[in-house]
């Protein structure tokens, strides 16, 4: 890249520059132009072009500055379309190195050839947060195991909390892989160093990890700090965003006692009930939010589908799959949009068996979100139950 000097082309430097006053020579090739181009012509013949003036270096900061606060594509794309300079400037790797989450933020309805070499392109110049989400689309949208694998450990070098905790979920159930690919210390790892940069699913996660000695030795007081934590972390962003969005209305939304019916008056999610505030859903991730869409598109549905026929369940016998044959399933966490690498990958719900999801944290939103109420032992089971005192009463009479 060439600095150039702003006294460069406010002088000298062009033989052929206009200056003020000064009426441009049209060469008989250009008669043949229209109106349009003679009044262009007019134009740059007026005065000097200031934006020619401007060095290089400046430029590319302003650039860099407005990719750092676009707040959608276009914003960013756009500075491409304006003249030849911008567009060559902004193809630089610092452009797109400073996009932003929002600049970052495409949508699955519009899932494209050219939308995936933006976010390579933004990924190949050391934006974390791009090869965080394309990582993410490409491991469990596209199929790309080890494609999507490594974008996710590039961003986990660079300290992305978020591709920390997703290499940890996929640690935890093997994805990719078999089931005895898992590696419970590994993930328990990740999630600690995720944990440590105040991710709140792997906080909750690490929590449960440690009440339960899953992968780490069990230490359920510090399984329980780590909950309290994770809440507090979760409170915090809360509150902050209710700030942030309503900050005149937001201090009297705030409880004198310690309790809220809701941040701004709006009816929340009880996600932190234990500590009697009832507090609106986070958006989820951008990456989180395509995954959704992208299966919800493709009419993939959270909860394990009934087959079309289903056979008698056998009394006594083993517990239906209820998924299909060889049918993978998402995530219950209707934020997540995980889906299974392979069958039987996620944990179900012990009582119902109904909810399956990919992550401890997974299953304590979806519990306190909507699970709690819907959660109830499976009719065969009680089928089966009633069917063998049935049998039991009438062995006698045979």
């Amino acid at each position: 890249m060439r600095t150039r000097s702003g006294s460069l082309y406010l002088g000298g430097g062009r033989e052929h520059a206009p200056v003020t006053g000064q009426k441009r020579k049209r060469s008989p090739a250009a008669g043949a132009a229209g109106e349009c181009c003679a009044a262009r012509v007019k134009r740059q013949a007026g005065g000097p072009d200031f934006l020619d003036g401007i060095p290089d270096d400046l430029v590319l900061t302003i650039l860099s500055k407005v990719a750092a606060t676009a707040s959608s594509p276009a914003d960013l794309l756009s500075v491409h379309l304006t003249c030849k300079r911008l567009n060559g400037l902004g193809q630089q790797d610092m452009v797109f190195a400073k996009a932003s989450p929002a600049s970052l933020a495409v949508k699955a309805a519009a899932w494209s050839e050219p939308v995936q070499r933006y976010l390579k392109r933004c990924a190949d110049a050391g934006n974390l947060e791009a090869c965080y989400i394309l990582g993410m689309i490409r491991f469990y949208c596209l199929g790309s195991r080890s494609g999507g694998a490594a974008l996710l450990a590039k961003a986990a070098v660079g300290g992305h909390s978020a591709a920390l905790y997703s290499l940890a979920v996929i640690q935890f159930n093997g994805s990719g892989g078999a089931k005895s690919d898992r590696d419970l210390r590994a993930g328990a790892a990740l999630c600690a160093r995720s944990a440590a940069l105040g991710h709140v699913d792997a906080l909750r996660e690490l929590g449960h990890c440690l009440q339960d000695g899953y992968g780490v030795r069990r230490d359920p007081a510090e399984g329980r700090r780590l909950l309290v934590a994770a809440n507090a972390r979760e409170l915090s962003l809360a509150l902050a965003a209710a700030a942030a969005s309503a900050p005149h209305s937001f201090a009297s939304s705030l409880p004198l006692g310690g309790v809220a019916a809701g941040v701004g008056g709006a009816a929340g999610c009880p996600l932190l009930s234990d500590f009697g505030w009832s507090l609106p859903e986070a958006e989820p991730h951008t990456a989180n939010q395509f995954m959704s869409d992208w299966w919800a598109s493709r009419g993939v549905q959270a909860c394990a589908k009934k087959q079309a026929a289903p056979a008698p369940a056998p009394v006594g016998g083993a517990e239906a799959s209820g998924d299909g044959d060889g049918e993978l399933r998402l995530c219950s966490h209707m934020r997540c949009g995980r889906k299974e690498t392979r069958r039987h990958e996620f944990r179900r719900c012990s009582v119902c068996g109904a909810a399956n999801y990919c992550s401890r944290a997974c299953q304590a939103l979806d519990w306190k979100r909507a699970h709690k109420a819907q959660c109830v032992p499976m009719d065969r089971w009680l089928l089966a139950a009633a069917a063998g005192d049935n049998n039991a009463a009438a062995a006698p009479a045979q």
